[in-house]
């Protein structure tokens, strides 16, 4: 199989330096790059976590763990894909993995089909984290260009108020709300107040 790599720098996690070896030659003959680590420690050190679209990584390894880093790059917000690979696992420890957020979790040895396709997802993962996060800045770019009084403004609108009902809460006119709607709509790039709608609630002042 053939995988798109675009964006495809893979990082390498495992002590044992043939299954680093192994991999490397695995990945590398898809016309991907890779880089290879012996430790999280030192995969947490080179900056990869920031570059790599996904990290296969052992679970069991002197130091930290590789259970202990997908908690560590949790709580750093680095949403790098994992695919963990482990000679000792077992149920309980899968789920754990997995209900934190990992791509794939096997048990070695593994077969190279099975690895490449669980590479593919992870790839496609990366992608789509990288497209929302490039589409939510954006988004809070248009919402940063609103002045303070459309930004005060927007979050009735789309609650539903009526521009008059708009108007009274913020002690201005209808018709000064009229305006506001229609600057908001042409900042934001809005081709309809249901887009706006949407846009509103990717934004996260509005969350609930």
């Amino acid at each position: 199989m053939k995988i798109e790599h675009t964006q495809s720098l893979l990082a390498i996690l495992d002590d044992d330096k043939s299954v680093q070896s192994a991999l490397q030659d695995l990945i590398e003959s898809e016309g991907m790059s890779t880089l290879c680590f012996d430790s999280a420690d030192q995969f947490l050190d080179s900056g990869a976590r920031h570059k790599a679209a996904c990290l296969i990584a052992d679970i069991r390894m002197p130091g930290m763990s590789g259970i202990e880093l997908q908690a560590q790059l949790k709580t750093d917000r680095c949403p790098i894909p994992i695919i963990f690979i482990t000679g000792r696992g077992n149920i309980p420890m899968a789920v754990s993995a997995m209900k934190e957020g990992a791509s794939d979790f096997f048990t070695k040895p593994i077969k190279g089909c099975v690895l490449l396709a669980a590479v593919e997802r992870a790839l496609e993962k990366n992608r789509n984290a990288r497209r929302k996060a490039l589409e939510q800045t954006d988004l809070l770019t248009r919402y940063n260009s609103l002045t303070p009084r459309e930004q005060e403004v927007l979050p009735l609108l789309v609650s539903g108020l009526l521009n008059k009902q708009a108007a009274g809460e913020l002690g201005i006119t209808e018709y000064t709300v009229q305006i506001h709607r229609g600057h908001i709509m042409r900042k934001m790039k809005a081709d309809s107040f249901a887009t706006l709608v949407r846009m509103a609630e990717k934004l996260s002042p509005y969350n609930p």
